[in-house]
């Protein structure tokens, strides 16, 4: 089952980077295995190569809403399958 949310970012420069960095589209790969830390509308995600990054989301409840979307892809239940970005807003889809 294939589910879907969108999370808006700060702006678009903060959404093509989210975008970039949890999910490659050809090789079909996750990068991001956790959460650091939430502070305020900023998410700060770890990456594979073990490199943390941050992203300003709109708000808090974005922040937090993307950390509860994303948890079951970095428990490894479920994967992406794309994000695509329209603006300031980032689509992710996973199954």
């Amino acid at each position: 089952m294939r589910l879907q949310k969108s999370i808006s970012c700060e702006d678009e420069y903060e959404a093509q980077k989210l975008a970039s960095l949890i999910y490659v589209r050809d090789e079909k790969e996750t990068f991001i295995t956790g959460i650091l830390e939430i502070i305020e509308n900023e998410l700060v995600i770890l990456l594979k190569d073990k490199s943390a990054h941050s992203i300003l989301l709109k708000d808090k409840s974005e922040a937090e809403s993307f950390a509860d979307f994303i948890q079951s892809v970095i428990e490894k239940r479920n994967s992406l399958v794309g994000t695509e970005v329209t603006g300031n807003a980032v689509e992710i889809t996973k199954e």
